[in-house]
């Protein structure tokens, strides 16, 4: 959606791996947004992104002047994936991935592309894609890139921008958070209410507010219950308020590094 940064050039360079022609999509969708949310001062530097897309190797930039290039006048269809979106974020922005969804199938029939890169960081976003894309039999391969992380450990996200200094500190919770469950998960914890509770202890009374931490199967995104014991993959979600800025991060336990390096793989 445009504010690009590191994160966003490292999936210019993996489409790079995988094609012969790159294209960036760059659009802030307005179907994704609920009431109250930050549309309308959400970071826009289209001139900045030309740059930078053009330093990482893409072909073409695709960006619509505005919404009516998308969403016509009387434009009503919407794609919905019910199951796959109902939780996590969807239990908190419950029209948001009805307007990825959308927007990501019209762009996909727009531009016609062979394989599609998207950051692990949106991993609910991820599944959508997929799911929707298996479900409507689209020729694209669907591609997870890993979650790319400023010094701090801090995710990158357009939404960074927001922080102010004391924000930024108090951020840092949520790597740590993540850090520490994959520390549990490596040390042999598999209840999937201490994992949670290993990311909360981090999260309390550092940041602003917590919207949910879940553990959850990494293919359905479906939150395990508490008294759940998990298998060799898990993943681990976060969505926290610092300050007026929502943030959101996550790790699948047992496939990923967290953000301080480890594996979370049992050890030997």
């Amino acid at each position: 959606m445009g504010a690009l940064h590191a994160g966003h050039l490292a999936l210019v360079q993996e489409a790079k791996r995988h094609a012969q022609r790159v294209v960036v999509t760059i659009f802030v969708n307005p179907t994704q947004f609920g009431p109250g949310e930050d549309f309308t001062r959400y970071p826009r530097d289209l001139e900045g992104d030309l740059k930078k897309c053009a330093s990482a190797g893409a072909d073409l930039v695709f960006s619509p002047e505005d919404a009516t290039a998308i969403y016509p006048t009387g434009d009503e269809t919407r794609v919905r994936v019910p199951e796959t979106a109902k939780h996590l974020e969807g239990a908190f922005r419950p029209h948001h991935f009805e307007g990825v969804a959308t927007v990501v199938l019209k762009l996909f029939q727009l531009v016609g592309p062979s394989v599609a890169i998207f950051g692990r960081k949106d991993y609910q976003q991820l599944q959508v894609v997929k799911r929707m894309v298996r479900d409507l039999f689209l020729p694209i391969e669907v591609v997870g890139h890993p979650t790319v992380r400023e010094m701090d450990g801090l995710a990158m996200s357009s939404r960074n921008a927001y922080l102010s200094p004391e924000d930024r500190r108090s951020a840092r919770a949520i790597p740590t958070g993540l850090a520490a469950v994959v520390k549990a998960f490596g040390n042999g914890e598999r209840n999937a209410g201490a994992l949670v509770a290993a990311v909360r202890a981090h999260l309390e009374g550092t940041v602003t507010s917590i919207d949910y931490v879940a553990c959850a199967d990494p293919s359905t995104v479906a939150p395990y219950a508490d008294d759940a014991t998990v298998g060799e993959r898990a993943l681990v979600a976060v969505a926290a308020r610092v300050g007026s800025t929502r943030l959101i991060d996550n790790v699948v336990l047992g496939e990923e590094r967290g953000p301080g390096g480890d594996t979370g793989m049992t050890p030997f």
